[in-house]
């Protein structure tokens, strides 16, 4: 496909919107300047530890609240004791816009007040597998920015890990949303293509993914 072609807007399945292109190379240099800043602490960025023993091959680190599985906690008791970095009011702001773009929903985008980020960092061997992201108290819709390497992302259903699924490419700029009936949806990411990204927007090897959430808690 011709990078230089638009690639449309596309509902992937209800509620599940991939907007291509939406940040710009300048807006993406600013949240890979936010990101390495918040990867230094005051908790830095880690690889999370399962219950179960096992290591995530991203790398994570949290804003607003923090997570591990599967709780939000405001103090990340099992790194360093210490809070996590404050939700900043423009990223509030951005997330609003995503929301508006993706379902042109004034009232809803207006009301739609992120209060954590999870930002994720792949290097060209880091995977994620099948998950729902039923870890907040709140149904509000999941905002998920990538910059970056393109990566293959796996968008499935509610009720089960394996199939129906839909595989797409998210490319750096692009926005996903994950609302309504499928706020729930299993998603994963099964592969990264190492050397995709643009060196313009700060980040010269590996995808950053920054989704935001509403917790729903005090």
């Amino acid at each position: 496909m011709n990078a230089l072609i638009p690639r449309p807007a596309m509902e992937v399945a209800p509620g599940a919107w991939h907007v291509p292109g939406w940040l710009g190379t300048a807006q993406q240099r600013e949240l890979v300047t936010a990101c390495r800043a918040w990867a230094t602490g005051p908790v830095p960025i880690r690889h999370t530890r399962l219950p179960r023993g096992g290591v995530m091959s991203v790398q994570t680190v949290c804003v607003g609240w923090h997570w591990r599985p599967y709780e939000y906690t405001r103090t990340a008791d099992d790194v360093n004791g210490r809070r996590v970095a404050d939700f900043p009011d423009w990223l509030v702001r951005l997330g609003r816009r995503a929301l508006l773009e993706a379902y042109g929903d004034e009232e809803a985008a207006r009301d739609y007040t992120p209060d954590t980020a999870l930002i994720n960092f792949y290097d060209g061997q880091a995977r994620m597998g099948m998950h729902q992201d039923k870890d907040e108290r709140s149904s509000a819709p999941v905002v998920s920015l990538s910059v970056g390497d393109t990566c293959v992302f796996r968008v499935g259903n509610t009720e089960t890990r394996t199939k129906p699924y839909t595989d797409i490419e998210l490319s750096s700029g692009d926005l996903f949303v994950l609302g309504g009936p499928s706020r729930f949806a299993y998603h994963g990411v099964p592969r990264v293509h190492e050397g995709t990204g643009d060196p313009a927007t700060g980040l010269r090897s590996g995808r950053l993914n920054i989704t935001m959430r509403v917790t729903g808690l005090a």
